[in-house]
């Protein structure tokens, strides 16, 4: 019901390509200006429109990377997929000036903003790391001291989405934590996790249920799935665990 509402007063708007940045060999970062762009809030999304010269459309959902800070520039991280219609078109084809069909922001559910506190619990699989990136983004750009941890599974070193800002968000907040997990290929002297999230690895990371943390999960639907089980299992409490995931029984968000 949400979704329709919204999508009712949302408009189709033109947003020029600024800047592209690859971040992994499958994803990069595309940031549009959009001097209409209403603003949004870290955690919502935006559908994606391309329109063929024989006036064949393809329209996909992406999650917002940027913080709300950065309006009206707004950055999107698109992961290739090989038999994609629209992420590959979006990750090898589209330059800077051109011009790109979007709508939005959309969601109301998955956002975080500065002033709802904390602690806050971030748990990403994959691309699910977008969202939660607007919102370590946003945090940093509120100058925001809220107690924040994030599990971050990929499925090796080269895999893993920012890793170099996620680093430099982690050195320059004492109240920011980082831990990854890689999942298939381990590097020599790799020092965190190396194995899929599992109970042992949420017990360790998560904070105490006794401090009722809010919680954002964010990947494809079975890791959404176990992860969110197993803090339940924890004893954290469901209405403070939101999730978003993608994949084939999920919504379509950040792929196809």
């Amino acid at each position: 019901m949400e979704r329709r509402t919204l999508l009712g007063r949302l408009i189709w708007q033109l947003g020029e390509v600024v800047a592209t940045q690859p971040e992994t060999a499958r994803t990069k970062s595309i940031t549009l200006n959009l001097p209409g762009w209403s603003g949004h809030r870290a955690g919502q999304h935006v559908d994606v429109r391309l329109t063929a010269e024989d006036g064949y459309q393809a329209q996909r959902s992406y999650s917002i990377a940027s913080s709300p800070e950065e309006a009206p520039r707004v950055t999107l991280t698109v992961e290739r997929l090989d038999d994609g219609e629209v992420s590959p078109y979006l990750t090898e084809e589209l330059r800077v000036g051109d011009k790109l069909e979007l709508r939005g922001p959309i969601g109301g559910y998955f956002v975080w903003e500065a002033e709802m506190g904390g602690p806050l619990l971030l748990v990403a699989g994959g691309s699910g790391i977008v969202p939660l990136m607007a919102m370590l983004r946003h945090r940093s750009a509120a100058e925001s001291t809220v107690a924040t941890r994030l599990l971050y599974s990929s499925r090796s070193l080269e895999d893993v989405i920012y890793r170099d800002e996620l680093d430099r968000l982690m050195k320059r907040s004492t109240m920011l934590e980082v831990a990854q997990t890689l999942t298939r290929a381990h590097p020599p002297g790799w020092t965190g996790y190396s194995r899929r999230i599992d109970l042992q690895m949420l017990r360790e990371v998560a904070w105490p249920v006794a401090q009722r943390p809010l919680t954002f999960i964010c990947g494809p639907t079975p890791f959404v799935e176990t992860a969110a089980a197993i803090l339940v299992e924890l004893g954290h409490e469901p209405a403070r665990i939101k999730t978003e995931r993608f994949g084939p029984t999920g919504e379509k968000h950040d792929g196809e």
